[in-house]
């Protein structure tokens, strides 16, 4: 997480660069996409998506830049963000050296989905089962995270708040480690994204509870979403979207969102996405903020009443 903060600090570096004063004109120059992760997983894998075919829709290169800033002769810089990035870093970190309000949102593009996912030992089917057990059975569950202060880690403790459950959590360096562990049964429960496990779920290594999305997975079409499953309350899914330096003209932003908007309604893009798990959602620039606004309020009271610290 504190290499996500950097990348982000790093970024706020390249604000001065701008948008242009002339916004008609935009984009005149190279676009660079600020992915603040590494290669590989959701957050670089939507970044490429939206760069490939934006770069089409405005008629300039989009770059991907995963080193959390550009080389200096890059006219415009953007920021795809990853919701649990966004969402929780205020929260996770006293001076994480920027704000949201350093940025403005211009939509949203994909979200990724999870399923709640549990080893075979314990004695559960259903996810209405498996709140029973966990309340006849208080902290005698572990959950896996793919690290302290992460979407797995966050979510399965607003799920313990809305259940009113007790496990205890047990954070990896990653998804791999994690599903190891799950595979050997030395951790129980892993909230995560469905492909990471869909093999094993398939193969009846673990079973699929539920889906914690607003639909069924199409590669677990067999386990039901959390509200058909009897609790419409929780759902969890990890958003990837696209802002830019506040004060980016008006003009500029309309433009990024029509050219975002654009993008991700080709059938090559949603084809791939598809492809990465990813489910296609575009929201537009308010509707992005009011989804910002909401769920940081959400993440930050999780975060202090769990009293969840990055180590």
């Amino acid at each position: 997480m504190k290499r996500l903060t950097t990348a982000l600090t790093g970024f706020l570096c390249l604000l001065t660069l701008g948008m242009p004063a002339h916004a008609q004109t935009f984009p005149s120059k190279p676009i660079t996409v600020v992915v603040p992760a590494p290669p590989g997983g959701v957050v670089d894998a939507s970044g490429r998506l939206l760069a490939e075919a934006m770069a089409r829709q405005l008629g300039q290169p989009v770059v991907v830049d995963n080193r959390g800033g550009a080389s200096g002769n890059i006219g415009y810089t953007l920021l795809t963000s990853y919701s649990a990035f966004h969402l929780g870093n205020p929260s996770l970190f006293p001076k994480p050296g920027w704000a949201q309000t350093d940025f403005v949102p211009v939509a949203m593009a994909v979200v990724a989905t999870n399923v709640i996912a549990v080893h075979p030992s314990i004695p559960a089917n259903t996810l209405s089962e498996l709140i029973a057990y966990l309340k006849s059975n208080p902290d005698k569950v572990s959950y896996a995270s793919q690290g302290s202060g992460s979407l797995a880690h966050v979510g399965t403790e607003i799920f313990k708040s809305q259940t009113l459950t007790q496990m205890v959590h047990v954070p990896y360096r990653g998804s791999g480690p994690a599903i190891q562990d799950m595979l050997a049964g030395q951790v129980q429960l892993f909230i995560t994204t469905p492909p990471s496990v869909m093999q094993h779920i398939q193969a009846g290594k673990l079973k699929g509870i539920a889906v914690t999305g607003k639909t069924r997975h199409p590669g677990l079409p067999q386990v039901p979403t959390t509200a058909e499953a009897g609790l419409p309350g929780f759902e969890l899914e990890g958003w990837v979207a696209l802002f830019a330096p506040t004060g980016t003209p008006a003009d500029a932003l309309n433009r990024l969102t029509a050219a975002v908007k654009a993008s991700v309604e080709t059938p090559e893009v949603v084809a791939k996405a598809k492809a990465a798990g990813l489910e296609i959602r575009f929201l537009t620039a308010p509707a992005l903020q009011e989804v910002v606004r909401a769920e940081t309020a959400g993440w930050a009271k999780t975060i202090k009443g769990a009293n969840i610290v990055v180590q």
